[in-house]
């Protein structure tokens, strides 16, 4: 599912509301949740799920094609880890 998708559908659960303003409540809870991730915080979504970062820290990798070795610079990693419910429910 994709953001114009998820705003069909709640156009559908929800036929009081303009699609503009489905819209835009789906951009403002996406953009909170991506500040807050790129502030470092850790976001939870009860029943369905967390959102953390994980750093990981700079490395050597090696080049298959060549073998040169590269340096890799440290990097934040998004992680999911499903809630409970969101679990119980895909594996129904």
């Amino acid at each position: 599912m994709n953001r114009s998708e998820l705003i069909l559908k709640l156009a559908e659960l929800n036929p009081q509301l303009t699609s503009n303003d489905l819209e835009l409540t789906v951009k403002c809870i996406l953009d909170s949740l991506s500040s807050k991730l790129a502030k470092g915080d850790r976001v939870e979504l009860r029943g369905f799920g967390s959102f953390c970062l994980h750093h990981k820290p700079a490395r050597k990798g090696r080049n298959p094609k060549t073998g040169r070795v590269t340096n890799i610079p440290a990097k934040y990693v998004l992680h999911f880890k499903p809630g409970k419910e969101l679990r119980e429910k895909v594996n129904k």
